[in-house]
């Protein structure tokens, strides 16, 4: 965010110092400072070029999508300008060499082949109907007994049936046990239905540099693809392994961010005690078994997997390793009361490390319209810290 702000307000005052060249060509004022003689078209030109440019620098600063168009018109108009008078301005190119480097990462990342487009394609393609039923006690007969106070406490009872939901995240990750954390940011679609699926992006920054992770989900087949940068391939994974990890982690996500889905999800189940049960979810050609456990307080605390498997760092192999999401804090929000706070964890062969720690920012049920238009807002709260 800082090197965004740095950039735009470079690229702004740069716009600004192109008023120079306009003010000699245009006749407004003496401008020693350049010796070259403007003709009146050409003046014209800069302020056309100090124009384009300021709005480039403000709209990147804005965070307005599509900025890397206008910065592209920029780069070029200005260079165009800092010709015809290059000796008293050829200092230019410097600023315009940065906002080139600006523009084709912005063009990377937010351009119509971007994983951020391919994202919002699908997730708007995603949007579906909302439910016409409500859960009901009825709905809660056939779970276990500690299932369905967990889906009670929820709020699930009287609001609608759940088709889908959209999230926003942030928190923070690593590769490994001794590999250093990412802050990031994430957006989730998940759908449900004879064909769940479910879409992730992820924000992350290494070492200062900006990573994006796109999760796919569809047909009970999956997809993972980091890049560095938006355009260097750090990650790009999929085959069976990744298609039964990802089919747990759907199984989680149904646990953990849609209890009221569970009421028609295809699980079977396994009572071991009070507070313990054995879920079993078949999606497609997997089945996946996972334990969680409950408090007194019928919230789910813990859910724990054999059946999901660690990707190595290229993406290329994967190793079989329990997992488990711990929940560390619980939130309501228009009577949804759901598990806000937590972390994911490999219990590798050397020993259980925390790999990710995430915060719930806000979720919405059955929406028609993409989450950047209607959103249910939850308090943000420090990662890792409960309520």
């Amino acid at each position: 965010m800082a090197g965004r702000w740095v950039v735009g307000v470079v690229v702004v005052l740069h716009g600004f110092i192109h008023l120079l060249g306009a003010a000699k060509g245009l006749g407004w004022a003496e401008v020693t400072q350049l010796v070259e003689p403007i003709s009146s078209g050409l003046g014209a030109a800069w302020l056309a070029a100090a124009v384009v440019t300021t709005a480039a620098g403000v709209l990147l600063i804005a965070r307005v999508r599509w900025w890397w168009i206008v910065g592209a018109v920029a780069v070029v108009g200005s260079q165009m300008v800092i010709v015809t008078s290059w000796s008293d301005a050829k200092a230019g190119t410097i600023v315009n060499v940065i906002l080139l480097v600006a523009v084709v990462y912005g063009w990377a990342s937010q351009g119509p082949r971007s994983a951020r487009a391919e994202y919002r394609r699908r997730a708007d393609a995603l949007a579906g109907p909302p439910s016409a039923s409500v859960v009901t006690e009825a709905d809660l007969e056939h779970l276990p007994a500690s299932v369905a106070a967990y889906v009670r406490q929820s709020g699930a009872l009287g609001q609608p049936h759940v088709a889908g939901f959209r999230a926003r995240f942030h928190g923070r990750i690593r590769g490994g046990a001794t590999k250093p954390w990412m802050t990031f940011t994430g957006e989730q679609v998940n759908t449900y239905g004879p064909e769940p699926s479910r879409l992730f992006f992820m924000d992350a920054t290494l070492l200062g540099l900006p990573v994006e992770v796109l999760h796919v989900f569809a047909a009970g087949a999956a997809t993972m693809r980091v890049r560095a940068c938006s355009m260097f391939t750090m990650v790009d994974a999929s085959g069976p392994e990744m298609d039964r990890g990802e089919t747990v982690t759907v199984f989680n996500d149904l646990c953990v961010l849609a209890p009221a889905a569970l009421v028609d999800a295809p699980v079977t189940w396994q009572v071991l005690d009070d507070n313990h049960v054995c879920g079993t979810y078949t999606n497609a050609d997997n089945t996946v078994t996972a334990e969680l456990s409950f408090n007194d307080d019928h919230e789910l605390v813990d859910f724990v997997s054999d059946d999901r498997t660690a990707a190595s760092s290229d993406g290329k192999t994967f190793t079989s390793q329990r997992w488990s999401t711990p929940i560390t804090g619980y939130r309501t929000s228009d009577s949804r009361r759901l598990g806000s706070v937590g972390e994911a964890h490999w219990h590798a062969p050397d020993g259980e490390y925390v790999y990710l720690e995430y915060n719930l920012d806000e979720i919405t049920y059955n929406t028609t319209i993409p989450a950047r238009h209607r959103r249910r807002h939850l308090p943000s709260q420090g990662v890792g810290q409960g309520t």
